[in-house]
C-alpha cells in the first residue's frame, strides 16, 4: 500500500511533468481489500465512479483535491468488472469518459475500462536482454518485418488470429525468413480498425481485439528467445477525438492545446496533444516507459514527428501563427521530443528510438547537446520516395532520371537512417510494391528482386511491410489477411525464397552493417553510367579485405563483358545474383569467377569483366586479393 506522503509527492511530480510512472498513481489500483480510483480533470464540476458494481449509477461521487485530481476509495468493485467516469464538465454537461490510465478496455464496441492489476510475469528472456544491453545497435544488423497484427493472417471465417496463435505461426515465419525484428503498427487501444491503430484512445491499454496483456508479454518473451526484437509504433502527436475518450476531458482543453487551430489535426481528423503542458508530458512519458517495461518492448517508432515539430504542418497560409521567434517551429514539441529521448535513454539506453519524419529542417538523430532530438534512427523518406518513383518508370526513361537512384548517397550521412518500404506505400491506391514495378509479370518480379537488393545493400537499417516478401500483387487490406493463396504460384514461392536468402546474406555479411555511421562504409565505383543505367558501389567492413561489390542493372538489357572497377588485384566471385532461376529469373549459367585486369577504372586501379543479366542485381566478393600493407 502506498502511503499518502508518497502519493502526494508523485502527484506533485505529475503536475511538474516529472512523473514517469503515472499509471502507478492515477487510474485504478487495489490497496488491501479496497480499490482506489484517481483521475485528472481540473475543471470538472463533479465526477462519479460508475460501473458494473453500482449499476452505472451516481452512487459513488469522487472528491477533488486542490490540484484537480479526483479520487475515491471503495470496496464495491471486483476484479474484471467494468467502469467509467461520469464527468460533469465545466459547462455542466454530463458525459461518460474512459479512464486514461486503464491497462485494459472491454471488447468493442464498448470501451469501458476493466478492473485488473498489472500482470506480474516471471520473465525468461534474460539472454536476449543481456545481449541487447551489451551490443551497439548502430553497428549490428537490423532487419524489420512490419506487421499489422490483425491482418497478417485470418481464419477462414474472417476471425482474427489471437496473440497465442500468432506466437505459434508469426514468430517461426519471421525467423525462417531471416528478419530479426518485428515492428507492430500501434498496439494501443483504438475504436476503429480503419485507423490501423493510429487514432488511439488508450495510451496504456493493449487493443482488446489483439489479446490480453499477459498474452503480449508471452509473445514478446517468445520473440526474444528466438533472438527476434519487438518494436511498436507509438503516437504522441495526436489522439482520437471521440467524446468519451480523452477529448476535452473536463469540458475544457485538458490534453489538447487551448488554441483551437493547434488542437485540431485536420489531416487525421484527430486532436493534438499540448506537449508543453507538464501533466501531458507526465502522461505520455509514462506511457512510453510503460510499454518498454511491462512488455519488454525493445523500441518505439514515434509516428508523425513532423506534426509535432512544425506549427504550420498540414496548414494553409493564415491558418497558423508563428512561434515567438517568428518561425514555424513548435518549440514545445521539440522540447518534448528531446525530453522523451533523454528520459528513455536515461532509463533504458539499449532501447531503439525511431522517428517517422519527412522534413530536413531539424536534426532528428543528432545529439540533444548539439540541438538534435536524440532519436537513434529516422525513416529515410527521401530515399523511399525517390527509389519508388525510379522503379515505377519505364526503363527507357531511367537514364534521364538516374539521379533518383544516386542522389540519396549524397545525404546518407546526414542522419542515422532506416530504409522503409512500409505499409504507407502499399495502400490507398498506391499499389503493392509488386504492382508498382514496370512491365510484364516476369519483369515485375525481376525488378522487385533488384529493388530489395538495393535496399539491403544500401547503408541503413531495413524495414519491409508484411506480404511484400512474397510479392503480394494486391494492395494491403486492413480488414483481411494477406493473400497467402498467392504462394500456390511458383513465382511467388521463388520470391519468398529469394527474400529469405537475401535476408540471410544481410545478416551474415558484416560489411553491410558494421560501419554505417562512417563515411568510408561506401565507395562509389560508378554512379555516372546513365546511358546503360547501371549503378555500382562497394560496401566496406571493418577489415580491409571484407567488402562486397554491388552492381545493379536497371534495364532489361543484358550487359556482356561489362567492365567494373575493383580496389585490389586478385580473384573475385559472384555470391548473389537476383536473375537466377531458383529466384524466378531465367539465368542458369554457373556462378562467375573473375580475375582482375591491370587497367584502371575511374578511381580504382583494377577492373573485372562481368556478364550482367537484364534487371539483375549482382553481389561480388573477393576470394584471394593482394592488399599492400599501409605505411605507418
Amino acid at each position: 500500500m502506498k502511503n499518502m506522503t508518497e502519493v502526494s509527492e508523485r502527484i506533485t511530480r505529475f503536475h511538474l511533468g516529472k512523473e514517469f510512472a503515472a499509471q502507478e498513481i492515477l487510474g485504478c489500483h487495489k490497496e488491501n481489500d479496497e480499490y482506489v480510483f484517481r483521475v485528472w480533470a481540473p475543471h470538472a464540476q463533479k465526477i462519479w465512479l460508475t460501473g458494473d458494481f453500482n449499476d452505472w449509477s451516481k452512487s459513488l461521487e469522487m472528491t477533488r483535491n486542490s490540484e484537480g485530481i479526483w479520487s475515491i476509495t471503495t470496496d464495491l468493485p471486483q476484479e474484471d468488472q467494468l467502469y467509467k467516469y461520469l464527468v460533469k464538465q465545466a459547462d455542466g454537461t454530463e458525459i461518460m469518459k474512459i479512464d486514461p490510465f486503464a491497462i485494459q478496455l472491454e471488447a468493442r464496441p464498448g470501451n469501458a475500462a476493466v478492473i485488473r492489476d498489472f500482470p506480474q510475469k516471471k520473465w525468461h528472456d534474460g539472454g536476449w536482454i543481456g545481449r541487447n544491453k551489451r551490443s551497439n545497435h548502430f553497428a549490428r544488423p537490423i532487419n524489420i518485418y512490419e506487421v499489422h497484427l490483425s491482418s497478417w493472417k485470418r481464419h477462414e471465417d474472417g476471425a482474427l488470429y489471437s496473440l497465442k496463435e500468432l506466437q505459434k505461426e508469426l514468430i517461426p515465419y519471421v525467423k525462417q525468413q531471416g528478419f530479426n525484428y518485428i515492428e507492430f503498427l500501434p498496439l494501443t487501444a483504438h475504436p476503429l480498425d480503419a485507423s490501423w491503430g493510429y487514432q488511439t484512445i488508450g495510451y496504456y491499454a493493449l487493443e482488446r481485439t489483439y489479446g490480453t496483456p499477459e498474452e503480449l508479454q508471452d509473445f514478446v518473451e517468445a520473440c526474444h528467445n528466438e533472438n527476434i526484437g519487438v518494436i511498436t509504433d507509438w503516437v504522441p502527436g495526436h489522439f482520437c477525438k471521440n467524446d468519451d475518450a480523452l477529448a476535452y476531458y473536463d469540458g475544457t482543453p485538458t490534453f489538447e492545446y487551448s488554441e483551437s487551430w493547434r488542437a485540431e489535426n485536420k489531416g487525421w481528423g484527430v486532436l493534438n496533444f499540448d506537449l508543453g503542458k507538464p501533466e501531458v508530458q507526465s502522461f505520455l512519458l509514462s506511457s512510453a516507459l510503460f510499454w518498454l517495461e511491462l512488455y519488454h518492448i525493445d523500441g518505439l517508432r514515434v509516428d508523425a514527428v513532423s506534426n509535432i515539430l512544425y506549427r504550420d504542418y498540414d496548414r494553409a497560409p493564415g491558418e497558423w501563427t508563428p512561434d515567438k521567434f517568428g518561425g514555424n517551429r513548435n518549440l514545445e514539441g521539440i522540447e518534448f521530443l528531446q525530453k522523451l529521448n533523454r528520459t528513455i535513454k536515461g532509463c533504458h539506453p539499449e532501447s531503439l528510438m525511431i522517428a517517422e519524419e519527412s522534413s530536413a529542417q531539424v536534426k532528428i538523430t543528432g545529439r540533444i547537446e548539439d540541438g538534435g532530438l536524440g532519436f537513434d534512427f529516422k525513416w529515410n523518406m527521401g530515399w523511399m520516395n525517390d527509389i519508388l518513383r525510379f522503379y515505377e518508370m519505364d526503363p527507357l526513361f531511367r537514364k534521364f532520371n538516374f539521379n533518383l537512384a544516386t542522389f540519396p548517397f549524397m545525404y546518407r550521412m546526414s542522419e542515422n537512417f532506416v530504409l522503409p518500404l512500409s505499409h504507407d506505400e502499399v495502400v490507398h491506391g498506391k499499389k503493392s510494391l509488386m504492382d508498382k514495378m514496370f512491365g510484364s509479370r516476369e519483369d515485375q518480379f525481376d525488378q522487385l528482386r533488384n529493388l530489395y537488393t538495393l535496399q539491403m545493400t544500401y547503408p541503413g537499417k531495413k524495414l519491409l511491410f508484411m506480404g511484400s516478401e512474397f510479392g503480394q500483387y494486391i494492395e494491403w487490406r486492413y480488414a483481411e489477411g494477406l493473400d497467402w493463396d498467392e504462394l500456390s504460384d511458383e513465382l511467388n514461392q521463388k520470391m519468398q525464397l529469394f527474400d529469405k536468402k537475401l535476408n540471410e546474406l544481410y545478416l551474415n555479411q558484416p560489411s553491410l552493417w558494421q560501419l554505417e555511421q562512417k563515411e568510408d562504409s561506401v565507395v562509389i565505383i560508378d554512379a555516372d553510367n546513365k546511358d546503360e543505367s547501371v549503378l555500382s558501389f562497394i560496401r566496406q567492413g571493418k577489415i580491409r579485405h571484407d567488402f562486397l561489390i554491388v552492381i545493379l542493372n536497371f534495364t532489361p538489357v543484358e550487359r556482356k563483358d561489362f567492365h567494373i572497377g575493383v580496389p585490389y588485384k586478385g580473384t573475385y566471385e559472384e555470391i548473389f545474383n537476383t536473375a537466377r532461376s531458383e529466384y524466378g529469373g531465367t539465368w542458369t549459367k554457373p556462378k562467375q569467377k573473375f580475375e582482375t585486369k591491370d587497367s584502371p577504372f575511374k578511381d580504382l586501379n583494377y577492373q573485372i569483366h562481368v556478364d550482367l543479366p537484364g534487371f539483375s542485381a549482382m553481389i561480388i566478393k573477393p576470394v584471394d586479393i593482394h592488399i599492400k600493407r599501409r605505411r605507418k
